[in-house]
């Protein structure tokens, strides 16, 4: 009995045994294997990395400054046609994000006119490194004016309408370009509005001189007249 008992116990020892063995055996292979694999997938990690690399090396940068020129275009054409279809808080939307284009391209190649709160829509590397055709210049000069009084109007459009704020984006484009109309005629509105006659008659006349024929300039400088002409008599009967 001791013998079976012996025997069982030695033959379970040996597959015990044998099974050790072929654990020991497979733990000191483990270290071999798993660092060949770890070898190979670090490997291969490295060159998908060299591969995404030399590919982002070979795509077109799409913070070029032609292509933020394009999309204040984009946007201001998509305020415009807003605009059209009586769209105004649409309209005016599509005019801001037009001037953050804007705005962002100015601030980082260093216009010191540019608002410091404008998001800026180009990397510095690329600013450092790229600079503006005349071309593209003139255009986004020219969307700025075009956004700030395209803003202007839209907000004489509103059934609340913010006349300081007209009065503000009239005069941004004046200070570029003095003799635009239709700035001159809406600062000319939102003075009177605001109550300075003063100003709105000089900015009215202003107007006037280029557009002589022009019945809406005519009759605002017709009430401005009259407003101006109301204040000095009042005046006058209170120094009395």
């Amino acid at each position: 009995m001791s013998v079976v008992a012996g025997y069982d116990g030695g033959k379970g020892s040996q597959s015990d045994s044998g099974g050790g063995s072929s654990r020991l055996q497979h733990c000191a292979q483990s270290p071999s294997s798993s660092s060949r694999t770890k070898d190979a997938r670090y490997q291969q990690q490295l060159l998908q990395q060299r591969h995404h690399a030399g590919s982002m090396l070979k795509q077109p940068s799409h913070s070029e400054p032609a292509d933020v020129v394009r999309r204040a275009l984009d946007f201001k054409c998509q305020g415009t046609q807003c605009y059209k279809e009586k769209k105004y808080r649409e309209a005016i939307g599509k005019y801001h994000r037009a001037l953050l284009e804007i705005k962002g391209l100015c601030r980082v190649l260093g216009d010191p006119d540019s608002s410091s709160k404008a998001l800026s829509s180009l990397p510095l590397s690329i600013a450092k490194s790229t600079t503006l055709t005349d071309e593209q210049k003139g255009a986004m000069e020219n969307a700025e004016l075009e956004c700030y009084n395209s803003l202007a109007a839209c907000l004489l459009q509103m059934e609340l309408v913010n006349y300081e704020r007209v009065k503000e984006y009239c005069l941004k484009v004046l200070h570029k370009e003095g003799k635009n109309f239709k700035a001159l005629y809406r600062s000319g509105v939102a003075y009177y509005h605001l109550g300075d006659f003063q100003k709105a008659l000089y900015y009215l006349k202003e107007s006037h001189k280029q557009e002589p024929s022009d019945t809406n300039v005519i009759r605002y400088i017709q009430l401005t007249e009259m407003k101006i002409r109301r204040n000095a008599q009042r005046d006058k009967k209170e120094a009395t």
